[in-house]
């Protein structure tokens, strides 16, 4: 296990929730955190309405795309946090497992992606403190 800690964020289709997860973790923790964010079923590009609301807080996850979950990401990850992919996430023993219940972003208007946003930063400050990773600000 590496010194950092490192985070793997899973949803269905690797493009809306998982990928601003990711998104906030990179912003608030710079290097101290190992981000990667996967789909049991990725779509073929990130959802724009969530790559617009996070550039409306200054975050760009517009060079990101969809990935495949693969067994080695989450072996090589401390933490995963599944969002609504139910039993198509492989579970390993000794990883830490959080469910994060989120509104699913897909088909939905930039209006209706910022509160899921927020939501998602809000969840990702306090994972941050769990880890004991230091957030700025």
């Amino acid at each position: 296990m590496s010194e950092k800690p490192s985070v793997l964020f899973v949803c269905v289709h690797n493009a809306g929730r998982s990928q601003m997860a990711a998104g906030w973790l990179r912003h608030l923790a710079g290097d101290g955190v190992e981000v990667r964010s996967a789909g049991s079923l990725p779509g073929d590009q990130v959802n724009p309405a969530a790559v617009e609301a996070m550039a409306e807080v200054g975050i760009d996850i517009s060079d990101q795309w969809p990935k495949v979950l693969t067994t080695e990401a989450v072996e090589a990850s401390d933490v995963v946090v599944t969002m609504g992919c139910g039993d198509a996430c492989p579970v390993f023993p000794g990883k830490r497992y959080l469910d994060w219940t989120l509104e699913d972003p897909a088909g939905k208007g930039v209006e209706s992606v910022r509160p899921i946003r927020d939501e998602i930063e809000s969840r990702i400050r306090g994972l941050l403190t769990e880890l004991d990773v230091p957030v700025p600000g």
